[in-house]
């Protein structure tokens, strides 16, 4: 973690979000408050348990892969 300068922190005050560039690589970044962030995280990434229609899916999705790959012919054959 970095301190913010005075002139740092006057520019977050300034906008919301706060956008900031790298001058070496020229990327740009939006700051956010923590607390913001925490809650677009969790609105954006789920790491519950998967339920079982996910599951259902998931095996069917399986299945449609298998029954291509056994579709295509053995060029060797």
């Amino acid at each position: 973690m970095i301190d913010l300068t005075e002139e740092q922190r006057w520019e977050l005050d300034q906008s919301e979000p706060a956008r900031v560039r790298d001058p070496k690589t020229n990327e740009t970044y939006v700051l956010v408050r923590a607390d913001v962030y925490e809650r677009l995280k969790e609105l954006l990434y789920d790491d519950s348990p998967w339920t079982d229609e996910e599951m259902d899916m998931l095996a069917a999705e399986v299945d449609a892969m298998l029954d291509d790959d056994m579709a295509i012919e053995d060029p060797m054959a």
